[in-house]
């Protein structure tokens, strides 16, 4: 059984990494056999050491670090051709190239990866002879055809649509929050402890839904930047880049909801309906505002203006739902909860509306509250 278990988990964890697999393998081969066969370089090491590098960096990043990659190998191999000149190749030779780079580097402001890659490099030059006079120039070359066949193999799946990926995730993040909302308001209505135990501990893996989010947006934009033809559609990207900080926002505000709800199950009271219908429309909220944020970023203007109204009426319904339960003198958990559902919804409307302070003002005028 527990061969088959582990078996099971090797299984799933290759179903859902099989990409990165194959973009390196894929990459790093492609890149040795352009500057072995094409090129007839004698010794490409850094045409697959820099695809796999490249490869190895988050989406979004790709585009920098393969500049970075090659910067990082002409000046490691500058510095160690003119030290191994000088030296020749000693315990000393080692020593003073591996300072001058690395301070080098730092100096400049380079990235831990230039740093890395400007120190191997050199290194490589010191330890290894080169076969041939013309190999300096050739590790130039080298690790610029591994990064541009890496970064070629990284768009590959998104070349015919590459905010296809970006969508996706937007829709999975938006209907995780909302899922959430509605184990909690379960959780309330049954007083169930373990299952608001359980909803909090889904909250607060949440955040990771918003990391895959915010690179996803990251990868799009270097994305369309590699398409020309798709670049008008780059400002979408960015505008969604300032909602995900609103999301954010609302999976935190959504934690401390959760965990005031696990606090509530414990009182010798019953959850009022009031607060079901309230969370439960502040979740038809959320499914709303990621319907309307994906509609805007495959230009369906129409579609996502549709969506926005209908994230407003449903914010602010549960806004005003909420705010019928200050009346009654609740337990604090409730006056915690309603706090947090005012919060979430300040942050879906912001992520669908620019105009920050007419939302806080409809919002506070839904709860209740008297105008500032």
């Amino acid at each position: 059984m527990f061969q088959i278990g582990w078996l099971r988990l090797v299984a799933g964890r290759l179903r859902q990494g099989w990409l990165p697999v194959v973009e390196a393998t894929l990459a790093a081969t492609v890149a040795w056999a352009v500057a072995r066969t094409l090129l007839g370089h004698p010794e490409p090491f850094f045409a697959p050491a820099a695809a796999l590098i490249v490869l190895g960096q988050a989406r979004g990043q790709r585009m920098r670090r393969a500049v970075e990659v090659v910067l990082g190998v002409a000046g490691g191999v500058l510095v160690a051709d003119l030290v191994v000149q000088a030296l020749g190749r000693t315990t000393w030779t080692v020593f003073t190239v591996v300072l001058l780079t690395v301070g080098l580097a730092v100096a400049v402001g380079a990235s831990s990866v230039s740093v890395v890659q400007a120190t191997v490099s050199a290194l490589y030059l010191v330890v290894v002879p080169p076969s041939t006079d013309a190999l300096v120039p050739f590790r130039f070359v080298d690790a610029l055809i591994g990064g541009g066949v890496a970064l070629a193999a990284s768009q590959l799946l998104t070349a015919r649509q590459p905010l296809a990926p970006l969508v996706a995730e937007a829709r999975q993040t938006f209907a995780a929050l909302a899922g959430l909302l509605i184990e909690v308001t379960e959780a309330l209505d049954q007083r169930d402890e373990a299952a608001a135990l359980a909803a909090l501990d889904r909250a607060r893996q949440l955040d990771a839904a918003v990391e895959r989010l915010q690179t996803a947006v990251l990868a799009a934009g270097e994305a369309l930047r590699l398409h020309v033809r798709r670049r008008r559609h780059i400002g979408r990207v960015h505008a969604l880049n300032e909602s995900s900080r609103q999301v954010d926002y609302a999976v935190r505000n959504v934690r401390v909801l959760a965990r005031a709800g696990v606090a509530l199950t414990r009182l010798p009271v019953a959850s009022p309906p009031e607060l079901g219908a309230a969370l439960r429309s502040l979740a038809e909220g959320v499914r709303a505002a990621g319907d309307a944020l994906a509609a805007d970023l495959t230009g369906q203007d129409d579609a996502a203006d549709r969506y926005a109204e209908q994230t407003d009426a449903a914010a602010l319904d549960a806004v005003r739902t909420a705010g019928r339960l200050l009346t009654r003198d609740p337990p604090l958990p409730i006056i915690m909860i309603v706090g947090q559902i005012r919060a979430t919804a300040i942050d879906l409307l912001r992520g669908v509306d620019a105009d920050d302070v007419a939302v806080l003002g409809r919002v506070d005028e839904a709860l209740g509250l008297p105008p500032l």
